[in-house]
């Protein structure tokens, strides 16, 4: 399927079809809050956004941001540009159990210093992710981790037919 044509973007927007591949991992200091079960299970101004072209930004938080609620687990998983990933449950007491919602590099690629023990969450798992209090919609399909806003605009890939992106 050839590549869509990328949305205009307005004004205070970045089109993900700006974004480089290989990706760019960049500090955010807007303030990122994720909630599960009725408890915030992470909240913080320490983000980094990893940008890829036609993705909208993945944002990986400080693993300390979670306190007590990872749980590893045994999956893996390999990207290109970053290495290696494990991914975690987040677990909250009366909660659901989210399964295999997060992910980390624990020895990321030289490239990418920056993400050395922070965490990436789907965003559709969660009862809600806000990001300087704007709700965060999850990126389309199951397999990428990028937040949408209203900053960023598309098509973005993850949904039917953009496999071949």
């Amino acid at each position: 399927m050839p590549r869509p044509r990328p949305e205009p973007a307005g004004p205070g927007q970045e089109s993900v079809w700006d974004y480089p591949r290989p990706p760019r991992a960049e500090p955010d200091h807007r303030r990122a809050v994720l909630r599960h079960g009725g408890t915030v299970v992470a909240d913080t101004t320490d983000l980094v956004r990893v940008l890829e072209t036609s993705h909208p930004p993945t944002f990986y938080l400080p693993r300390t941001a979670f306190g007590e609620f990872l749980a590893p687990v045994e999956r893996t998983t390999f990207c290109e540009w970053k290495g290696v990933a494990r991914y975690v449950d987040v677990v909250v007491p009366g909660a659901q159990p989210l399964r295999e919602v997060g992910w980390w590099y624990p020895e990321p690629d030289r490239r990418y210093p920056s993400l050395l023990d922070r965490v990436a969450v789907y965003a559709a798992a969660f009862d809600e992710i806000t990001l300087d209090g704007v709700r965060v919609e999850p990126q389309p399909g199951g397999f990428y981790g990028g937040w949408v806003t209203p900053e960023v605009v598309g098509p973005f890939k993850g949904g039917p037919g953009s496999w071949g992106w």
